[in-house]
């Protein structure tokens, strides 16, 4: 019966996707090489193990938003959810390469994009757990199907700037805020009532307001 490790080799952008798209490149090898695996539907869940890296004091301000305040991260830094992801392998022996691509949003009201965001270099520390099963054919070429262990898990460090160089491809100089539909009303009003003719122009009215009220 097969019995398949995983092991991340490295991260890159895709370019020209419909939306942001990083690629893990994912080296797969089974412990029988002479073994013939059929197809391997795999699904990998991947979690950001924050706690495994260390912050400046630049980036512990905007972690704030998601852990609480630096003198608590003891108790309250903990792992997020990234995404799930599923590939279909086709078939192979010994060792084979896949890749796993994983769609990403620029939406920060989404935890991962305030984290991320938060990062000014270093790693991000991935945590990948599969999942899925194997086809394989058996010593008398018999068709048989197994599960993938459920301890199989890789880990990876992704570089921040390969998140950045994405972003910057795919978003230049721009960020992403949603909204609800009365304060996008309300904003729209202010807009047009001051004849202001961008949107940058209006957060940016508002902001020299509030500074001036405050100071």
């Amino acid at each position: 019966m097969p019995d398949l490790s995983f092991s991340v080799e490295e991260a890159s952008v895709v370019p020209f996707a419909i939306a942001p798209t990083l690629t893990l490149k994912l080296r797969i090898t089974n412990t029988d090489p002479s073994e013939r695996i059929h197809t391997v539907p795999l699904r990998c869940q991947i979690q950001i193990d924050a706690n495994r890296r260390r912050y400046t004091a630049e980036e512990q301000a905007p972690m704030r938003d998601l852990f609480g305040e630096p003198e608590r991260w003891s108790q309250t830094l903990r792992s997020l959810l990234w995404t799930h992801v599923s590939v279909v392998v086709p078939g192979f022996q010994g060792v084979t390469l896949a890749y796993l691509p994983i769609h990403c949003t620029f939406d920060f009201n989404v935890a991962v994009t305030k984290y991320f965001e938060g990062l000014n270099d270093g790693d991000i520390p991935l945590h990948l757990l599969f999942s899925g099963t194997v086809f394989y054919a058996d010593g008398d070429d018999v068709l048989q199907v197994a599960p993938i262990s459920w301890n199989q898990e890789a880990r990876f460090n992704l570089p921040v700037g390969v998140w950045r160089s994405m972003m910057d491809a795919y978003y230049p100089n721009t960020a992403w805020l949603t909204l609800r539909r009365d304060v996008f009303e309300r904003l729209c009003q202010y807009k047009t009532q001051r004849g202001i003719p961008t949107w940058e122009q209006a957060f940016e009215s508002m902001l020299s307001l509030e500074e001036t009220v405050n100071s």
